[in-house]
């Protein structure tokens, strides 16, 4: 049987006031799925993250949108941060790269998101273009407790 994906989508303007939210919207999601009160808590700073990045540099001074999915495909979570704006290159000049392999003297300013979002979720990809936005998903899995077996 084929799992039935479930999707959430919100969009929203790309300022800070409604980054919460996006965090609250996430612990509804999250919790209904069974994912632990520290589960949630790690992913809630991955989505900042995520968002916080739109906020901060997709737009600059000029407002924007930002749209947030929230998919529940099986077991796992998947959360899309869209904004159409100024990309935040800082993964290369179109280079996608991991942080795991760096120290974090090596983590360029505004990098430190990034690395915490791929430390706090299973999975992270970031596809950016050049005045045409970037797209972040993150997937988290959830573990199975050995009691409940």
């Amino acid at each position: 049987m084929i799992d039935e994906v479930q999707k959430v989508v919100i969009s929203l303007p790309a300022t800070a006031e409604y980054v919460d939210i996006v965090r609250l919207n996430l612990y509804g999601v999250a919790s209904k799925m069974g994912f632990s009160y520290e589960e949630i808590e790690d992913m809630k700073v991955a989505i900042s993250e995520a968002c916080n990045n739109s906020v901060l540099y997709a737009y600059r001074d000029s407002d924007g949108m930002m749209e947030v999915t929230f998919e529940i495909i099986g077991d796992a979570l998947s959360i899309t941060v869209i904004d159409e704006g100024e990309s935040f290159d800082s993964w290369g000049a179109g280079e996608r790269q991991g942080l795991h392999d760096k120290n974090l003297n090596e983590v360029q300013i505004g990098g430190l998101g990034f690395y915490l979002m791929q430390a706090l979720m299973d999975e992270v990809s970031v596809e950016n273009e050049a005045g045409k936005g970037t797209k972040v998903v993150m997937t988290r899995r959830l573990m199975k407790s050995e009691e409940k077996v």
